[in-house]
């Protein structure tokens, strides 16, 4: 399946063939080519003074996300899929705001493709979700999906993956330790099965995290995954305290401990 994604981007990335971004929301379901995006008329360069996928500064072409959504309340909730399975669980509010964090989509070019994210792979288009000003609202590495295509309206996590819930009467942490895996860690990961994302393995099923990291490992892992399993082929980022605190990670994972004792059967 991967392969096949690869090759499908290949075909994408081929120097005047434009990509498509299927919109579907409550405004119905529309498909826009890059190039009638690139024709926008609120198209603009946007300057990314730390740009997370390219770990640089950069330019873009790109329009604002809220020119996109039509129809979407601030109360909604979005998912953005991209070609490897990766998909981000966004609330509407911060993509429709136009001050503090913003939220641009960047539309590559075909005749002008973007760089190679490294050197066996492909680039961040063909449409990528980037922020100016992200610290303002505290956006975190994984709400920057690239590869993207498709945004489509949804119901929110909880009602659309029970399986992921806490129990009733958990307590604030365990409820806040929640509210970080669906930030940070869903868009990779399911839990119970439950989920989206094709790309990372089920954090519960067969085995949770926290019953097979001993210590302190499991906070050193998420901070640095090489640090513990040297891979190549790693794709799991590190989470640095900028992104999630100690105390927020410590929330992650009294979820995570929390869930060991809740597995789907």
């Amino acid at each position: 399946m991967r392969a096949l994604f690869a090759g499908f981007f290949l075909l994408l990335s081929l120097p005047g063939l434009a990509a498509d971004l299927t919109l579907t929301l409550p405004s119905g379901t529309r498909t826009l080519t890059s190039a009638e995006l690139l024709q926008h008329p609120q198209l603009q360069t946007v300057e990314i003074a730390q740009d997370v996928a390219y770990k640089r500064p950069m330019r873009f072409l790109a329009i604002p996300v809220a020119a996109l959504l039509t129809g979407v309340k601030a109360s909604d909730h979005l998912q953005m899929v991209a070609l490897d399975g990766f998909a981000a669980e966004l609330p509407a509010e911060p993509l429709l705001q136009s001050t503090g964090s913003r939220a641009w989509l960047a539309i590559e070019d075909p005749t002008q493709p973007w760089p190679k994210l490294a050197k066996d792979k492909s680039g961040a288009g063909p449409f990528y979700l980037v922020w100016t000003e992200p610290q303002v609202d505290h956006i975190g590495p994984e709400q920057w999906p690239f590869q993207v295509v498709s945004i489509r309206g949804m119901a929110s996590v909880a009602e659309r993956f029970p399986a992921l819930l806490p129990a009733k009467d958990a307590n604030a942490e365990v409820l806040a330790g929640f509210a970080q895996f669906q930030k940070n860690c869903l868009a990779c990961h399911r839990l119970n099965g439950a989920g989206d994302a094709q790309f990372g393995p089920d954090l519960n099923l067969p085995h949770n995290p926290t019953e097979y990291f001993a210590g302190d490992f499991l906070s050193r892992y998420i901070r640095d995954p090489q640090s513990l399993r040297r891979w190549p082929q790693g794709k799991m980022p590190g989470f640095s305290p900028q992104v999630l605190s100690d105390g927020e990670l410590q929330q992650l994972i009294g979820y995570l401990r929390h869930m060991a004792g809740r597995k789907a059967l």
